[in-house]
């Protein structure tokens, strides 16, 4: 008897859920209606019909990783994978397939393409619970009888199957999102593959003609932190970059060494939960940044004022790690409070420099408006809008009482 090759591979960040139930994995129907598909999409049996488009269907994992973020209810995302766009696929394999996925899914679940031709995807929508591995094992265990009964062994050994779920679970030890969560993504910037071409050309030219021309001033820098405070001159800290990439961050030193870290973790807790009124003594504006914080060295108050503690952030540019333009990369303890549409921030796009955060009141702006302002830029990216952020940013540095 010939080895299968079916696979679960599952997402080692995936969180905990209830068991869907027979509900779920003994549902009888097809995933979506003949008539909601675009005739284009149509095949020459009824069972293909029920598929819909890649592109289609990466749409609808968008919206529905928007809706989960909402609702708080999670989805699990199945790829079956093979040469399913080959003729004999098309005749015969493939529509066995869909016949068995038709008696293992709901009628709210959908079907389509994940990749045209190799990849079919299933969303099996609003799952509720905490027994992952009930769930995805009785899944599992439905689906694979339910296609060795339908496929013979040639055909049952050329198929595999991942799961994935949303929302990932973070945690200090799992930080990476699921890339193949987010395949609307990667046809986006597909799409704007010669945009983002200039964007890094731009990134790369920008950040280094900033190091050349701000290098009597950070040579300056460097001598204030070291004769001012014990302690390096650059302070490496570890960020997060798009998709949860963790790199090594850096900054001129601002603070003591060997300061208490929590005093910056709990307060940056209360201002991602909405605790923190933003009243600071002293401010007649509200203000969503410690403005007095211990821990920073009196030539650090200056640098912070000035921003010119975030100079070395330009190598970062270059090696790729940041950009010029994007959302401020946070801390993972900072990550770890998000609710899961904050995520959106880290995710979708990669971190900058400066942003429509920075010269939109930057300290004055909640944590919430924040988050807005960085999904609006990732929503509305273009080299256009990076040029007019780029061209407004020294005025805000220079005019702007918000740098704390």
């Amino acid at each position: 008897m010939p080895k299968t090759s079916i696979h679960a591979r599952r997402t080692a960040a995936v969180p905990r859920y209830q068991e869907l139930g027979e509900n779920v994995v003994n549902s009888r129907h097809a995933s979506i209606a003949t008539q909601d598909i675009p005739s284009s999409t149509r095949s020459r049996t009824g069972l293909e019909a029920t598929l819909v488009d890649e592109a289609s269907f990466h749409h609808m994992i968008s919206l529905e990783r928007k809706r989960t973020a909402r609702s708080g209810k999670p989805f699990l995302l199945m790829i079956l994978e093979g040469e399913l766009g080959l003729p004999a696929a098309r005749g015969g394999m493939l529509a066995k397939i869909l016949s068995a996925l038709s008696l293992s899914i709901r009628e709210t679940d959908v079907t389509g393409w994940y990749k045209e031709g190799s990849a079919i995807g299933v969303m099996f929508t609003e799952i509720s619970g905490e027994d992952r591995d009930s769930t995805v094992g009785a899944m599992m265990k439905r689906l694979r009888a339910t296609l060795r009964k339908s496929l013979d062994w040639t055909e049952f050994d050329q198929i595999s199957i991942a799961w994935h779920a949303f929302p990932e679970e973070w945690s200090q030890g799992a930080l990476q999102g699921n890339p193949a969560l987010y395949p609307d993504l990667a046809r986006r910037d597909r799409a704007q593959k010669p945009f983002r071409i200039l964007k890094r050309a731009m990134d790369i030219v920008g950040s280094g003609l900033a190091l050349l021309l701000f290098s009597p001033f950070m040579l300056l820098v460097a001598i204030l932190v070291k004769l001012s405070s014990e302690g390096p001159i650059l302070y490496k800290q570890q960020r997060l970059g798009q998709f949860g990439q963790p790199f090594t961050f850096l900054k001129f030193r601002s603070m003591y060494v060997n300061n208490d870290r929590n005093i910056h973790r709990e307060f940056m807790k209360g201002v991602i939960n909405g605790e923190h009124d933003g009243k600071v003594e002293g401010e007649e504006d509200v203000v969503y940044k410690m403005t007095d914080d211990p821990r920073v060295t009196r030539i650090g108050k200056f640098m912070r004022r000035t921003s010119l503690d975030e100079l070395p952030q330009f190598i970062n540019v270059l090696r790729g790690d940041m950009s010029l333009v994007g959302p401020r990369p946070p801390i993972a303890y900072e990550f770890e409070e998000y609710d899961i549409w904050h995520r959106r921030r880290v995710l979708e796009i990669k971190p900058g420099i400066t942003g429509l955060w920075q010269i939109n009141g930057r300290s004055r702006v909640r944590f919430d408006d924040m988050v807005r302002l960085d999904l609006r830029y990732a929503r509305t990216w273009s080299l256009w809008l990076d040029i007019c952020i780029l061209i407004q940013t020294p005025a805000a540095v220079l005019l702007g009482d918000d740098a704390y």
